[in-house]
């Protein structure tokens, strides 16, 4: 019995060696490294905006009624003062004939308390007449001066309606929008055409509140525009001040040099890059630079993003990141990853921890 425990054991020995994996035995995975991209500059900042006209105006009427005539288009050019769609005055017209009866009307009693004030002013001299008359006389007098007052009042208020319907364009452009056709009912308010100034375009866009503290104006601006593949250069030209009227988010307006004036379109949509924004800091106060990776190096995990680097072992070591802003195939690291460490950017076979490597 002692000898055939002996043996079993000397077997079971032997099996498990032979099992045993051993990494060293496991031939290494060429793989190619790279070092982060610092940007001394802070974290690059991205959005996406649209291209429209520096000079945009939604025209509309004060005046509700049946648009009687449209004399413009989309793509219409016109000019300053041009008259641009009228609206049925008829309501006006007919205010405007008992305004001018009441004018008649006021003038006319107007006219007969000036003559009583002035027959009882003189027998007010001569003792013919009380003070108390004279002031009863002087009161309907001054009564009669406002009413014609007030009458002329509410015809210089059809006058100005009346301007209403006739609407001209506010200054000289192209005609981008139209809502309207004769026929429908103009209501105040609501907008009948867009008229954009001609020549100078821009770009509009949008930036959370702890990314305009760093945009300022003058800062260049790298545009990227897909459906032209337009690239250029332009400058932060206006910053908004406030977000109470934009959700929270601060409006940016982008220049575009006159050579990318003549290509672009407005509407067209751009992806923006902010060169020079504001060093980022960490929590003692200290610059600090912001560190950049190639976005083919990440590796995903569900929710968890990471990539690989290699340990002293000469080994894969899989590190988890935490990623910032991403533009032009790179992403910024906010934690994980020192500006100082290489990370693996290709290798010839599938990744693991723990897998041995070779440095191509």
């Amino acid at each position: 019995m002692a000898l055939g425990l002996a043996l079993s054991l000397s077997l079971y020995s032997c099996k498990s060696t032979d099992t045993e994996v051993d990494d060293s035995q496991v031939d290494p995975i060429k793989v190619s490294i790279s070092k982060p991209v610092l940007n001394e500059n802070g974290s690059l900042i991205t959005s996406s905006g649209v291209v429209q006209s520096v000079q945009t105006a939604h025209i509309s009427t004060r005046m509700m009624g049946t648009i009687t005539s449209v004399n413009v288009d989309i793509g219409s050019h016109v000019s300053k003062g041009q008259v641009l769609f009228t609206v049925n005055s008829s309501d006006i017209d007919a205010k405007g004939g008992q305004v001018d009866a009441n004018i008649t009307v006021a003038e006319a009693a107007l006219r007969n308390a000036e003559k009583d004030y002035e027959r009882f002013k003189t027998l007010f001299e001569k003792n013919s007449a009380t003070a108390k008359e004279l002031e009863n006389v002087t009161l309907q007098y001054e009564a009669a001066k406002a009413q014609v007052k007030a009458a002329k009042e509410m015809k210089n208020e059809v006058n100005a309606n009346l301007q209403y319907v006739r609407v001209t364009a506010p200054f000289s452009g192209v005609i981008t929008q139209k809502m309207i056709t004769v026929g429908n009912i103009a209501s105040p308010g609501m907008p009948a055409l867009v008229l954009e100034s001609s020549g100078a375009l821009e770009i509009a866009t949008t930036v959370s509140e702890s990314e305009i503290v760093a945009i300022k104006s003058g800062m260049n601006a790298e545009v990227s525009i897909s459906s032209i593949q337009e690239t250029f250069t332009g400058k932060v030209s206006k910053t908004s001040s406030s977000s109470s009227m934009t959700g929270g988010q601060y409006i940016v307006k982008i220049s575009i040099p006159a050579e990318a004036q003549k290509k672009v379109l407005s509407g067209m949509y751009a992806n923006i890059a902010f060169e020079g924004t504001e060093n980022t800091r960490t929590s003692s106060g200290q610059t600090a630079s912001a560190v950049f990776v190639s976005e083919d190096a990440i590796v995903h995990r569900d929710e968890l993003t990471g990539l690989y680097t290699v340990s002293d072992n000469n080994t894969a070591l899989l590190r988890w990141v935490r990623l910032g802003k991403s533009a032009g195939g790179q992403v910024e690291v906010i934690s994980g990853l020192s500006s100082d460490e290489a990370y693996i950017v290709k290798s010839d076979d599938r990744l693991y921890n723990g897998v041995p490597v070779i440095v191509q």
